[in-house]
Order: structure tokens, then C-alpha cells, then sequence
């Protein structure tokens, strides 16, 4: 089991694993006077730290040796060795797990050779026993990590081979409150045993007034070293290793060796208990039977209730495999198997299990998979539905938006308190699992099934009643142009008429459903309503090979076309004038020329302009969704209830064909990459905007030869995440594009794929392929009516400004004056702003005690930047700021986007040329 690497992948959601280190971390702690160190940077053990202090509500230490840019490119040695020494001193341990990180591995360190090299450099240490394990976080997850710590210690520890009559018990991953249960067993049976690891007082312990640094209680290192002299080894793991620290002790010193399964259920604590009396040679304890009578009475209890469980089954593969056997012994059905660990082999320990449920009750599909996200389970879980789900605190999503009971178990719980107190194994921890299962199950049919019968008998037939809806002319309309093959219908213009209260949810979904009613390009029905398209995005920042952008190109019809790039104030301007000669426009769409995101400033001012004007007005974006991460949360405050996003694949590697480049936080990717970059942002972006109700069209442009075939893949992905419609469109050929030459689709082979298409979800039919000014309806273009339109005259200068620009990420003034080392070039000409370059310099500040004296620095800045007209940053010292103002440098200070900040410079700029005065220090947010 290992996480799959490959180059380029699709987002992952929300995975469903936890990475290697925090195994290993979490085995170490297991051991008396033992402390931990990570090698890697500092964020690991941070991460690990309040994983582990969160669901255990205990303390956690775990060193870092701090691996910085210098260490991965020349090595981490001399880091760690510096954080032993620090540790030892600090900590004085018997005992110190080193556990590498993915950085650590990637470089390659040697650390076992590091430990070696430690020794021999530090004599006065030797008694201090170093156990180092290799943990990438990339190997492997959180189970992988706990075992490999485990086989390293057995393998690294010098061990005393003398006989003795104890036994070792090696435990797989269990919370503290099942470690002290297995101990209990153990004891009922008079067995003196060596338990690795022992957690369960280190992390669930007594309350003390004073903090001890070293874990008090633990499997001592003494006892460790008497593993090799012990007269037998039980294995307790639901997977059979080819390497595991049972097979190592058998291996190096013979000590005989057993694997059982984890003691979940009747069936695996009866095996633990037989095996304790061979070994032990002692009957079993009456204490325990007691325990096992219990449990059958319980099982007995609640097998009328399980019948009607489908639960979702999701952790580590040992975890799963244990809930997959109690869900069979007591009749639940395990619907959805899943593991984030890439592990083909999960099927050959569970489909026999299932297999048995599901043959009775006639089930014949289910899932079982590994290598999925939350993201997965999810829509799975909706697929089969399900109504219970057994893992982890990390459901806890799923659980909240689909309203699915979840029975925490398991690393991490990090919602509830108690998560080291859970109890699974056993007799009695099988009782406690099995009540709470059956408790869910019980609790959802009691608190659901007046729903569910009104739903059934009575809230359609009501629906019908009240509502009310005229649907005669909406049927008229869409005779002649179905959308899809889906029932027409379902689209209506709701009367005002509406019976039934209503939520403010059902009111959004009402505003929506009637705005959709009116939008042409979301509703063939929607002709007879006007829609309008508003030029005021001329930046894109993703090169299509099908693309050329064109302004002023009055005889193109075409998206990318535009005879005038407008303003916003231009824009509001024409709005109002079209408005009032074309009564029926119900819809303002932003389409570019380039992209609606890229020039986000000008898109939200147009946008803001005419909302205030026309409040009822439905507004749309269209989009390659490179940015729509980002602007997300603006799009729906600002009232956008459609959207349109452009996506061409779903494989980075067909979107590498089809993409040139894009450009991406100031910087440029090219191929797979560009197109990995591009479709993470799409998705995640879409679900973004459909789980706040947001209408989502996806339009696809087929390309002969690359994307055609994968064109249903894509089609399948959009609904998947609740898109509303895709639009499969021809290509148009555009002289001086990559794709000029290319072949596009038919008509006949276009139409074939909206058919096949359909079968997944709506398809838009109609699509006009307007131009990026675009005004009228499906049937009625109207645009060349107001081509000759002229906007009243704003103000404007022809003067050319340049400015330097303080920006860290390229997109933002958020950098302070003395802390730049490299300048972003700006130019304002014809009205316009566009980046130039970057200049790089010596940062003029570089601490309190060298800030004083910069002369030199300074003299070499103002060279840098000699050619314009003013410094624009988030903050500037006095000392500088005068020495600019000396040689006519103006001083902006703000934080902004850096093209609305370069905007609001140059309008303070002509104000104070019109007035007169000279260069000072101007604060645009004042």
C-alpha cells in the first residue's frame, strides 16, 4: 500500500488518508522515556503535533530538524545531527525515533548512515538508543508509517536472546482504551507479556499538576530488548506483511511467530481468546465468557434494526477490514468500501464478506475501492443511498451535507472528545461498536419516516394542487426547439401564486428557476427575451489554439470578437440606452473579448453599475475558469446566479493539446502543465459556485482529432458535480490560430454527440456562438443597430505614466518599500494598463541596524526606476520617501489589486498636474 505518484493529477478533494510520518510518530510514542524527532521542515511536525493533540487531548512532542532551502539543496545532515544533540540534552531519553519525511526522502538522505556518523562523532551518547525509520509521506499512510516503526525497532534495537517465558503481543494501530482492553485479556489469563507499543497511558493519562516531557508509561526499551528471548510472538493485524517486525523476530532469533486478526466481532476475539489458551494452557476466564454472552445477546437485540443498514465504510485497510467483518455478523450491508491507501488488494480480504450480505438481500451492485478522496465517497454515498457511515472524524463533511449518521472510530476524531476512550475490541468493544451502529440505524428511521411517507403519498399530489403553474404557452414555445430529451416541462415561468410557505432556500431556487426561464441561453423557451453582451474584458489569461481575440472586427460573428473595447462607465452607459430600446432584455452577460475573471475590476464595476440601476436584471459570466477559485465568493455576492464556464477536457494531458499557454500568478505554464493548472481551478471552482446555487453552463468546443471522443467524459464529470447544462459546440476556424488548418465536426457528427450526451445530462442546442457585443435574441440580432452607439465622453488623458510597483505575488501592492528586490514595471497609456517588466535591486532595508545608512542603495534604486513617474507600495520610510520625492518620483501608498492600483495613481497624478502641485505622498485609500 503506497500513494500512487504521478506527474500531473486531478485535484484532490479532500483525501481520505493521513501520511506515514504520523504512523511512525505515533508508534514511538508507545515507548517509555522515548521523544521523537522528524526530518524535514518544520510544518510536518507542526501538522502531526495537532492531529495527534486534538484527538488524543494530551501534550504532544515531536522535534523537527528544520530542513530549509539550504539543507535540500546541500543535505540535511549537519541539521540533523544538531537537532539529536539539542534533543538529548534538552530531553535526556533512553530512547529517540528519527522518522523522515517526504523532502528528507526525496533528497535522498542516508539517515541510518547520519545516525552511524552521529555515534562515532558523540561517544558520549552511545547510551542512547537511536531508531531510525523511513516514513515519505509519499510511501505510504498513517498504517504503513505505525508498522514500518514498529519492524524498525525490532530490527535496530540490540537484542538479548536469553529464553524467558513471556510473550510478545505486537498490536496493530488501536486507541489507548483498547490497548488497556487487550492488556485486561491478557491478564484474565495470568500472561506475562511485552506489548509494542503500549499507548495506552501516554496517550489517554490521569490527570497530573506538573508536565513531564518523556512519555512515563510505555513498553520499556529493556522489555524491547528481551524480545528476542521470548517463547512466542502474537501478530494482531488484519493484513498479512512480506515484512513485519512478528517475521523479523521469527527470522533473526526463531521466536515463533502468529498473525490473528484484529479482536473485532465474535468471530476474531474468539480466535485471540483460543490462541491465548494454547499458548497459555489455561481455560477461558470466566469474566470472559460472561463478556462473550453479553455480546450474542446484543447481537440478538439489535438484528431487526440492521437489516436496514447501508453503510459506508471508509479508514485505513485494517481499520475497514475489521468493520467490513461486524457489519457481516450482524447484517449490515457495507455499501461503499473505501480506502485513500492505494491498495488493488482491499477486495481479496472483504468481497467475500459482502458477497454474503448482499446475496441476502439481494444486492447486487456495490463499491469497493481504494485510492479515493472524500470527494468520491461522497458521491458515491449518494449513488447507493446510503444511511450510515462508520470511520473517521474526517466524514464529518459528508455527514453534515448529506444527512448520514456518522459512527466515529478510529484516528483522527476530531469534532468529539474522547476519541482515545473508544472502544473496539473485544467482547465489550464489539458491544459498544455494535450499539452505536444500531442506535443510528434505529434513529434515522424514527426521526425520517413521517418524511419519507409524506413524500411518498402525499407532497406530490399537493404540489400539483397548489402550485399552479401555467405551463400551456411555456410548451407552445419550446415545440420546435427541445433541449434535450429530458421532459420539457421541467422549466416553467412560475405564476405569483404560490400556496405552499416557503424557506429562503425555496425562494433562491424560485428566483433562479425564473430567471432561468428567461435566459436564451439556458432555455430554448427563453427566445422571445433579449440578451445583451458588454466588452469590457480585453485581457485573457489563457491562450487558446482555436482562439484569436479580435477588436474592432465589425463583419466576424464570433466569441473573441468586438468592434470596441468598452469601460465600465461606457458599458453602464450603452446598457441604458439598449435598455430602454429593447424593453424585453432580461440578461447582461460579460463574454469578453478575453476573459471575464482576467479583468475581474472592470466586470464587478459594470456589474455593480447597472445593478444599482436594474436591479432585477439577470446577470452572467462566461469564463475559462482559471480564476474562478479566487473570485468565487465575489461572483455569487455579487448577485451572478449564471455562470458559463469553457472546459475542453478533463485529462491535463488532451488539455496540454488544446492549450498554449497560460498565465497563472504572473507566471507562464505551458502544456500538461498549464492544462492541470486550468482544469484543478474549473472543477473546484464549479463546486464552489453549484453548492451556493449558482446556474452552471459548460460549454465544450469539439476538436477533430483530440478532444472528440473525450468529450463524454467531460460531459459525465459536469454532472457529477451539478452543472446544469453542457453546450458541445463546433470549432470555428480562425485565420492565424494554432488550429486554422483543423477539420472541424459536422453537423451530423456534432449532432450524434449532443445525442449520446443527452443521455447524461441536458444539452444546450441552440448556441448562436455570439460575439463578445452581442445584443438581441436567438432569432433577432440586434447588434449592428447599435454599433454606430458612442458613450458620452469620460475623462481621459493621453499622457503615458509609468510606475514601480512593491508586489510579492505579482497580483497585489503588498510589499513594503525597503523589503523589494524586484520591481514590477507598469505602463498607463491610451487609457490602458499593461505590465512591462521586472527590474530587479539590492532590498534597500535588510534589519533595523543596517537601515540607516543607504546612500548607495538607494542612489542604485532610483536608477532602476529613473524612468517613472512614481513608486507605488503597502508602506515607505521617510528616509526614501524623501529622497524620491527629490527627483520627482512620486510615493503611492495602498494596498490594492495592482492594475486598480495603478488606475487611482494615475487619477491622483492628473489631479495634481491640473492643480499644479508637485510630487508628494499620496495615500489612495484615503
Amino acid at each position: 500500500m503506497k500513494t500512487r505518484v504521478q506527474p500531473l493529477v486531478n485535484l484532490t478533494v479532500n483525501p481520505c488518508k493521513m501520511c506515514m510520518p504520523m504512523g511512525a510518530m505515533t508508534a514511538f510514542y508507545g515507548i517509555k522515556n522515548c521523544v521523537s524527532i522528524l526530518h524535514g521542515s518544520q510544518g510536518c511536525s507542526t501538522y502531526i503535533r495537532r492531529h495527534m493533540a486534538t484527538h488524543y487531548n494530551e501534550p504532544i512532542d515531536i522535534a523537527s530538524s528544520s530542513l530549509t532551502e539550504h539543507g535540500t539543496v546541500y543535505g540535511g545532515e549537519e541539521n540533523l545531527k544538531k537537532g539529536l544533540t539539542n534533543l538529548i540534552d534538552l530531553y535526556h531519553p533512553q530512547v529517540v525515533g528519527v522518522a523522515t519525511t517526504c523532502l528528507a526522502e526525496t533528497i535522498g538522505e542516508d539517515i541510518n548512515r547520519i545516525i552511524q556518523t552521529y555515534y562515532e562523532e558523540n561517544p558520549d551518547k552511545k547510551e542512547v538508543t537511536i531508531i531510525p525509520v523511513h516514513s515519505a509521506g509519499y510511501g505510504g499512510t498513517q498504517f504503513e508509517g505505525y508498522f514500518a516503526a514498529l519492524t524498525s525497532i525490532v530490527s535496530e534495537v540490540e537484542m538479548d536472546t536469553k529464553s524467558h517465558n513471556k510473550i510478545n503481543i505486537i498490536s496493530s494501530y488501536m486507541s489507548p482504551a483498547d490497548m488497556r482492553t487487550l492488556k485486561d485479556i491478557c491478564e484474565a489469563f495470568e500472561l506475562e507479556i511485552i506489548l509494542l507499543p503500549d499507548l495506552s497511558e501516554n496517550l489517554d493519562g490521569v490527570f497530573k499538576e506538573k508536565y513531564s516531557r518523556l512519555p512515563e508509561s510505555g513498553t520499556d526499551i529493556g522489555d524491547i530488548k528481551q524480545m528476542a528471548g521470548a517463547r512466542a510472538t502474537i501478530e494482531i493485524s488484519n493484513m498479512d506483511f512480506e515484512a513485519s517486525p512478528g517475521k523479523v523476530l521469527k527470522e533473526k532469533y526463531g521466536v515463533p511467530y502468529t498473525r490473528v486478526n484484529v479482536p473485532v466481532g465474535l468471530r476474531d476475539n474468539d480466535a485471540l481468546l483460543q490462541l491465548l489458551c494454547k499458548i497459555g494452557g489455561k481455560e477461558i476466564p470466566q469474566v470472559l465468557k460472561q463478556q462473550r454472552g453479553r455480546y450474542l445477546d446484543a447481537m440478538i437485540d439489535s438484528h431487526k434494526y440492521n437489516a436496514e443498514g447501508r453503510a459506508v465504510v471508509f479508514g485505513e485497510p485494517d481499520f475497514i477490514i475489521s468493520m467490513i467483518r461486524i457489519c457481516e455478523e450482524n447484517g449490515v450491508m457495507p455499501m461503499i468500501t473505501a480506502t485513500g491507501s492505494v491498495f488493488p488488494h482491499l477486495a481479496d480480504y472483504v468481497k467475500n464478506s459482502i458477497d454474503d450480505i448482499a446475496e441476502r438481500y439481494f444486492i447486487e451492485d456495490y463499491m469497493i475501492a481504494d485510492d479515493v478522496d472524500f470527494k468520491d465517497i461522497e458521491t458515491a454515498a449518494k449513488h447507493y443511498g446510503c444511511n450510515l457511515m462508520i470511520g473517521n472524524s474526517d466524514g464529518r463533511r459528508i455527514e453534515e451535507q448529506l444527512q448520514i449518521a456518522l459512527v466515529r472510530r478510529s484516528f483522527p476524531v476530531h469534532d468529539r472528545v474522547g476519541g482515545q476512550r473508544l472502544k473496539t475490541i473485544g467482547y465489550e468493544g464489539s458491544l459498544t461498536l455494535l450499539d452505536e451502529i444500531s442506535n443510528v440505524i434505529l434513529s434515522r428511521k424514527e426521526t425520517t419516516f413521517r418524511e419519507v411517507i409524506y413524500k411518498a403519498y402525499y407532497h406530490q399530489e399537493e404540489k400539483l394542487e397548489t402550485m399552479q403553474m401555467d405551463n400551456s404557452s411555456y410548451k407552445a414555445d419550446n415545440a420546435s426547439c427541445n433541449i434535450d430529451n429530458t421532459n420539457i416541462t421541467e422549466i416553467t415561468e412560475p405564476n405569483q401564486e404560490i400556496e405552499i410557505p416557503m424557506t429562503i432556500e425555496d425562494i433562491r431556487r424560485q428566483e433562479i428557476l425564473a430567471k432561468t426561464a428567461t435566459h436564451p441561453c439556458y432555455n430554448c423557451a427563453g427566445h422571445k427575451y433579449a440578451t445583451m453582451h458588454l466588452p469590457v474584458a480585453p485581457r485573457c489569461n489563457v491562450q487558446c489554439n482555436y482562439c484569436v481575440r479580435k477588436f474592432d472586427c465589425p463583419n466576424e460573428s464570433r466569441p473573441g470578437v468586438t468592434t470596441k473595447v468598452l469601460t465600465p462607465e461606457e458599458a453602464f452607459e450603452k446598457y441604458k440606452v439598449v435598455k430602454e430600446k429593447v424593453p424585453n432584455l432580461t440578461v447582461v452577460g460579460i463574454a469578453g473579448p478575453g476573459d471575464a475573471l482576467a479583468n475581474f475590476d472592470e466586470t464587478k464595476k459594470t456589474m455593480e453599475l447597472i445593478k444599482e440601476y436594474d436591479p432585477d436584471v439577470t446577470f452572467c459570466l462566461s469564463t475559462n475558469g482559471l480564476l474562478l477559485p479566487t473570485y468565487a465568493s465575489e461572483i455569487i455576492s455579487l448577485g451572478v446566479s449564471h455562470i458559463t464556464v469553457t472546459i475542453n477536457a478533463v485529462d491535463p494531458k488532451i488539455a496540454g493539446k488544446i492549450y498554449k499557454h497560460i498565465n497563472f500568478m504572473g507566471t507562464k505554464y505551458e502544456g500538461e502543465s498549464a492544462g492541470a493548472i486550468l482544469l484543478s481551478n474549473q472543477l473546484s471552482g464549479l463546486r464552489i459556485l453549484v453548492a451556493h446555487g449558482v446556474v452552471c453552463k459548460v460549454n465544450i468546443v469539439s476538436l477533430k482529432g483530440i478532444n472528440d471522443t473525450h468529450i463524454p467524459k467531460i460531459v459525465e464529470t459536469m454532472k457529477e458535480i451539478g452543472c446544469y447544462i453542457t453546450n458541445i459546440m463546433p470549432m470555428i476556424p480562425v485565420e492565424g490560430s494554432v488550429f486554422e488548418n483543423m477539420p472541424s465536426l459536422t453537423n451530423k457528427e456534432i449532432e450524434k454527440l449532443r445525442k449520446d450526451c443527452g443521455l447524461i445530462m441536458k444539452q444546450m442546442t441552440h448556441c448562436r456562438q455570439c460575439r463578445a457585443d452581442a445584443i438581441g435574441t436567438l432569432d433577432n440580432d440586434l447588434s449592428l443597430e447599435f454599433r454606430g452607439y458612442q458613450p458620452q465622453a469620460t475623462e481621459t488623458t493621453d499622457a503615458m505614466y509609468r510606475f514601480a510597483v512593491a508586489s510579492r505575488n505579482g497580483m497585489h501592492i503588498d510589499q513594503h518599500f525597503g523589503h523589494v528586490k524586484e520591481w514590477y514595471i507598469y505602463e498607463y497609456k491610451n487609457d490602458s494598463v499593461s505590465y512591462i517588466e521586472k527590474r530587479k535591486v539590492d532590498q534597500y532595508c535588510e534589519g533595523s541596524d543596517v537601515c540607516d545608512d543607504k546612500e548607495d542603495k538607494i542612489t542604485a534604486i532610483i536608477e532602476t526606476i529613473a524612468d517613472c513617474n512614481a513608486v507605488i507600495a503597502m508602506r515607505i520610510g521617510e528616509s526614501p520617501r524623501k529622497q524620491l520625492e527629490k527627483k520627482d518620483i512620486a510615493v503611492v501608498v495602498t494596498y490594492d489589486r495592482i492594475e486598480e492600483a495603478v488606475l487611482k495613481a494615475v487619477h491622483s497624478l492628473i489631479v495634481d498636474e491640473s492643480k499644479e502641485i508637485s510630487h508628494s505622498n499620496l495615500n489612495v485609500n484615503e
